[in-house]
């Protein structure tokens, strides 16, 4: 009898692993199930040819792969929507802000000035552009991300100098989540550049995206 008793009591006990290994996989798949099935949240790029891509394909732009980074840390379930237009000014920053709010996104990365600068236009009307896009934004409840940009320096001193000011006065005023310069450790290397010297690579798309997802990762 007591062969058969420590057999039976053998199989009792692995009986109630096996069961408890089952329900463990079976929570662990529904959690995991659940995650996947949840609607995911949207990041809009607004910006220009910078953040279009130009150059390169759309899967290798920066907001392609900032998407990427962002699931790959499971930092939410995030789509990131490309709505970057060559040539865009921020003349149509805000026209083109309410446009996209009608899809209702949960944030909104605002990266335009570049060509405002690269044509030297006056400051002043950059900043009201941009602020009447974010404190639009701000009043749908719409969280706002200020991606900052640089002029190169034969701009001359005070017109780069104002133009980098102006970012970080307008990320102050707003409150706003800010990203000093996206194009940190791409701009004026030839490395991470197409010819052109103002449109980043494939390489470059990834290391701005890169500097994104560094200020991203902890107020997403």
């Amino acid at each position: 009898m007591r062969p058969f008793f420590i057999l039976r009591c053998i199989y009792s006990v692995l009986l109630s692993i096996s069961f408890c290994l089952t329900a463990s996989v079976s929570l662990g798949d529904k959690t995991q199930s659940s995650r996947q099935s949840s609607p995911p949240k949207t990041l809009v790029v607004l910006g220009d040819s910078l953040s279009e891509g130009y150059g390169v394909s759309k899967d290798s732009a920066y907001p392609a792969v900032l998407e990427k980074k962002l699931r790959e840390a499971s930092i939410g379930n995030w789509q990131v929507i490309n709505a970057g237009v060559s040539g865009s000014t921020t003349a149509s920053a805000l026209s083109r802000m309410k446009w996209h709010i009608k899809s209702k996104p949960e944030a909104i990365l605002l990266v335009l000035g570049a060509n405002d600068g690269l044509r030297g236009l006056k400051i002043d009307e950059t900043e009201n552009n941009l602020s009447a896009a974010i404190s639009y934004a701000q009043s749908q409840k719409v969280k706002v991300i200020l991606g900052g940009l640089y002029m190169p320096p034969n701009y001359g001193k005070k017109y780069t100098e104002n133009f980098k000011k102006m970012y970080i006065s307008l990320s102050k005023k707003y409150n706003l989540i800010f990203i000093p310069f996206v194009l940190e450790h791409v701009a004026g290397n030839p490395k991470f550049n197409l010819a052109d010297g103002i449109h980043p690579n494939e390489e470059g798309h990834k290391i701005i995206a890169e500097n994104i997802f560094l200020v991203l990762k902890g107020n997403l």
